[in-house]
């Protein structure tokens, strides 16, 4: 079964408080407008005949002003007696009810202020003039021509009333609907994950929901694709992990294997065990990689920042990166001031550098130069790694981060290289809330951090109010 829209509930609803509100009125006031016109026509008929009166005032006798009256007014039937009872003058064809001795009801019996004094039933006559001398009397209280077109009146009235109203009531609930509606549709495209453009502005209730809605969708939409880039980060990260130590695994159980049978080469079993060994040392190291990107995802680790030198941390480094350069026939170039000192985790800010560092050496060409430095900008040390004479492509950038990305499988498995040291850079920097990027320049490529200055004179002051 269909269910009725918001219009269409909202259009019978007024529509009936309308035909209610309309109802209720006409029954109300339905008397009070019958007997208001009833009123109205007796008073037109009273000052009708009192023409009769005003001739006779001028000097005439009643009897000839009320044949001159007749004379022009035909239409018009009355009678005239005195207040013995007899008939003074009668139009022909005059037909009163009753007999000569009853008695109608007054309308005006007054002589030189006429008070009208309303009476008579449906079917009797009216006298609407009487003083002390003769009265008027017309075949009056029959009114049902004038109610028929009072009615006739009334009712075309009250049907336009409520044709406003009705139209009115359709004009209401189409607005109040449309709005409503335009929602319901941006909701429900909004549960299928469609793209929803943002509401019209709207300066009432509905407008405000509109734009909560929106907003809401918005931020849910955005938790949603963080989700599935996640889910899909997680899928890539196992897939590439079980590949990575999957290998190493299978090639161990090749050379055990070999030894066990004395299959050739494999019969010098010191040989083949430390290969197995130096396999199994690089797994474990993958495995430690991985656990430590695990528990940065979590926040297991937590930054505990300290004033560092950045120029004496560097150097304590560079020995370790030094016999790998000379090899290559690289050469490292420091410019780093002294004095600079910022504010982070010495032991996260270690294994970044030695990550970006050994990553400069293994991706510099021969004779190639590595250069280091730092600068200050506004409250932060501006600390780059230049690798000249390189570039790498910027689609394949981004991906760099990504855990076991390969650019290159054979230079990667020549230099023994797990594919985890910039993943591992990019955690721990998010986790110190450090800003950096790895891009192409003219010179090679080249990669950035901003680290954050240590305040003196702040951590002086701290201690001064402390100490008071």
């Amino acid at each position: 079964m269909k269910r009725n829209g918001i219009f269409v509930k909202t259009f019978i609803y007024t529509a009936i408080f309308a035909v209610l509100l309309i109802g209720v009125t006409a029954f109300l006031f339905s008397a009070q407008i019958i007997s208001y016109y009833r009123m109205q026509n007796i008073n037109h008929i009273t000052r009708s005949y009192q023409r009769i009166v005003t001739g006779a005032r001028d000097g005439t006798d009643i009897v000839e002003s009320a044949k001159r009256f007749y004379e022009k007014n035909q239409s018009l039937p009355f009678l005239i007696r005195d207040k013995e009872g007899n008939t003074l003058f009668a139009t022909p064809d005059l037909d009163l009810p009753g007999n000569d001795d009853m008695t109608p009801p007054n309308v005006n019996s007054s002589s030189d202020n006429e008070k009208l004094a309303p009476g008579g039933g449906k079917s009797l006559p009216l006298t609407v003039y009487s003083d002390s001398k003769y009265e008027i009397i017309v075949p009056g209280g029959d009114f049902s021509n004038y109610n028929d077109g009072l009615t006739l009146r009334v009712a075309a009235a009250l049907l336009l009333i409520l044709a406003a109203g009705l139209l009115g009531a359709f004009v209401f609930a189409r607005q109040m609907s449309k709005p409503i509606k335009a929602l319901a549709d941006a909701t429900r495209k909004m549960a299928n994950l469609e793209d929803v453009s943002p509401p019209p502005s709207r300066a009432d209730e509905l407008g405000a929901l509109a734009d909560h809605v929106h907003s809401m969708y918005i931020k849910l939409k955005d938790e949603i694709m963080l989700e599935r880039e996640l889910e899909e980060t997680q899928r890539y990260f196992f897939s590439a992990a079980s590949h990575e130590l999957k290998t190493p695994i299978a090639a161990t159980s090749v050379l055990l294997e070999g030894m066990i049978e004395n299959v050739g080469d494999y019969k010098d079993h010191p040989k083949y065990l430390r290969e197995c060994v130096k396999m199994m040392d690089a797994q474990s190291k993958t495995i430690s990689e991985i656990l430590e990107i695990v528990s940065l995802n979590d926040g297991k680790i937590v930054p505990v920042p300290k004033e560092l030198d950045i120029s004496h941390i560097v150097a304590d480094m560079l020995p370790d990166f030094q016999t790998l350069s000379e090899a290559n026939g690289q050469r490292i170039v420091t410019h780093i001031p002294a004095g600079q000192t910022c504010l982070v985790d010495p032991i996260m800010l270690q294994k970044v550098l030695s990550n970006i560092i050994l990553n400069a050496v293994q991706n510099t060409p021969e004779s190639g130069e590595i250069q280091i430095w730092s600068e200050p900008v506004a409250d932060k040390y501006h600390f780059s790694v230049l690798n000249t004479g390189t570039r790498i492509d910027d689609a394949v950038l981004p991906k760099l981060f990504d855990p076991f990305y390969l650019v290159d499988k054979a230079r990667r498995r020549k230099n023994e290289r797990s594919g985890l040291g910039l993943t591992i850079v990019q955690k721990t920097l998010e986790s110190m809330k450090i800003d950096f990027a790895l891009e192409n320049t003219p010179d090679g490529v080249i990669f950035w951090m901003n680290l954050p200055k240590a305040n003196h004179k702040e951590k002086i002051n701290n201690e001064e109010s402390q100490a008071e």
